[in-house]
């Protein structure tokens, strides 16, 4: 637009905010930069920040803001146009180690082997679907608003789904993964992941695993899937590239394949997640959460964080640490669905509002948490005062998975995103 700007970034966000003012034709943007952590920095810290340095330049940094606003573009500043990648050439030659190589080193894996995407494989994989190879599936980023969007094809979904392992019959699957917009790989400091539910009976017809060991890495289905739309997520929206798309600042393991759990519906003594969200039993579909991740929190006779003697008292007990920015996402073994019912709880919606009511803390603990949000008139209430800690039901999803060999649950600090369906993509 022809207007000076200061953007102000912390100095870990460094090459990622020079690399994304560049690739959106503003390669000499006036970025400034201040000292990296913000978050946790008492008021003195912070003013220390202010009246320092910048990091990069090692100018005053308040003076440079203002130097930046003020002082005329040049004409190369003045600049701006757009940024198309290139997708490189259409097919490679080389040996197999060669190709594993070359894959490797340009960031196109997991690091782990991947199955190299020959012609004869690609073609294979796009029998699995009726679509062409050139319609356009959809558009991803690393992160909306931060990122330009990447579109792509059925033909290039196909060439990761190979790269993953999967089979033809897991293609429509990874495909409505692909169009949901949502990448696996998620550019924020924090190590966030993905959970992906699948209803249908296209669980069967995968042979996916919703018994013993579901989310372990026992079955090919759900390994495959969940692999694929990691890869999917670096090769066609640029994403999980350390320091420039991707910032979480430990990483998080469930990344490597994300989080696939298809719903044991047949054990269950609930209704379907996906029914509950509006679709037809019969209908195949895949559920999406989103959050910090999931961790065991067995309940029943002292088996959870304190002993308590019920499963929904454990699982109120056990959610109660989490952020509120995420939900409580759980995932129960049909054992303890079925003894919930036999409390009374017929329905998820039943245990969704017990949870609500009954999952509480302190206002004083959750004005001091980061990612917590107090009631909206905690300013008159007491810090001891003892609340909700979620305001809505809607706040809590469960899903039952498991072979009932104990009764146990797991809980993950993830909200719900959107279901998807997965016969269109047939």
């Amino acid at each position: 637009m022809g207007i000076p700007t200061a953007p102000m970034v912390t100095i870990a966000f460094h090459d990622l905010a020079e690399s994304n003012a560049a690739s959106r034709g503003m390669p000499g943007l006036r970025i400034v930069f201040t000292p990296h952590p913000v978050w946790g920095k008492t008021p003195e810290q912070m003013w220390d920040y202010l009246v320092g340095d910048d990091p990069v330049t090692h100018k005053p940094l308040m003076p440079e803001v203002v130097s930046a606003l003020t002082k005329p573009l040049t004409p190369e500043e003045s600049k701006s146009g757009s940024y198309t990648p290139s997708i490189g050439p259409a097919t490679f030659v080389d040996t197999a180690d060669g190709l594993q190589k070359y894959y490797m080193d340009n960031g196109m894996t997991d690091f782990m082997p991947i199955v190299i995407p020959t012609e004869e494989k690609v073609d294979a994989m796009l029998k699995g679907t009726s679509h062409s190879p050139d319609e356009a599936v959809g558009k991803l980023t690393p992160a909306q608003g931060a990122f330009p969007a990447w579109s792509f094809n059925v033909r290039q979904v196909a060439i990761n789904a190979v790269m993953s392992g999967a089979s033809p019959d897991y293609f429509p699957t990874i495909l409505a993964l692909a169009g949901s917009g949502q990448s696996a790989l998620f550019s924020s400091t924090n190590s966030l992941v993905y959970a992906a539910v699948i209803n249908g009976p296209i669980r069967n017809k995968l042979n996916m695993n919703f018994g013993i060991g579901a989310m372990g890495p026992f079955s090919q289905p759900n390994s495959n899937i969940g692999r694929a739309w990691g890869l999917l997520s670096k090769n066609l929206c640029n994403g999980g590239l350390p320091g420039q798309t991707y910032e979480g600042s430990q990483g998080n393991v469930i990344n490597y394949s994300n989080l696939i759990i298809p719903e044991n519906e047949e054990a269950s003594p609930y209704e379907p997640l996906h029914v509950q969200k509006g679709f037809k039993k019969e209908e195949n579909v895949i559920s999406l959460f989103f959050g910090f991740g999931i961790q065991q929190a067995q309940g029943g006779w002292g088996l959870g964080i304190k002993p308590v003697p019920h499963y929904e008292e454990a699982m109120a007990c056990n959610c109660v640490p989490f952020a509120t920015i995420f939900g409580a996402f759980i995932v129960m073994d049909p054992l303890v669905a079925l003894g919930l019912v036999d409390r009374g709880y017929k329905k998820k919606e039943d245990l969704a509002a017990w949870l609500q009511k009954n999952a509480t803390d302190t206002v004083g603990h959750l004005k001091s948490c980061l990612f917590s949000r107090p009631p909206r008139d905690a300013a008159s209430m007491a810090d001891d005062a003892v609340v909700p800690k979620w305001g809505r039901p809607e706040s809590f999803n469960f899903a039952v998975v498991g072979g009932e060999t104990n009764p146990y649950h797991q809980i993950a600090n993830m909200s719900y995103r959107m279901s998807v369906p997965i016969d269109k993509w047939a």
